[in-house]
């Protein structure tokens, strides 16, 4: 073997092994972003639920027009939406459930399509 093959040799293998190791990185962030996604989402749904559940008491006859009651209704409405300006990162994990919840069925019609 001449000293340019060795080089070669080394360089390829060098380029394989980083090549593997930026795939499981990236593999692996992903997969951390889709969890985050996913709990942001969840995060958004609690959040709406608990900003509903407080406009539903403060509706009451009893508590209708108690100020801390509306101050924290209020507040719930600008939480639940400054989440909502993170739609895009909620969208990350809805899409991945679409694609996981289609029927092998429609993606055949799909392609029998084309």
């Amino acid at each position: 073997m001449s000293r340019l093959e060795i080089v070669l040799i080394c360089v390829s293998f060098f380029s394989t092994c980083l090549n593997i190791g930026l795939v499981v990185y990236l593999r692996s962030a992903l997969s951390r972003l889709l969890s985050f996604s996913d709990e942001m989402g969840d995060l958004r749904d609690m959040t709406g639920a608990f900003s509903d559940h407080v406009s539903s008491v403060y509706s009451l006859e009893a508590f209708y027009g108690d100020e801390t009651l509306q101050s924290l209704m209020q507040h719930a409405n600008s939480y639940k939406e400054q989440l909502d300006t993170f739609e895009y990162i909620y969208d990350l994990s809805n899409e991945k459930e679409i694609i996981d919840e289609r029927d092998p069925e429609e993606e055949a019609s799909e392609e029998d399509q084309e």
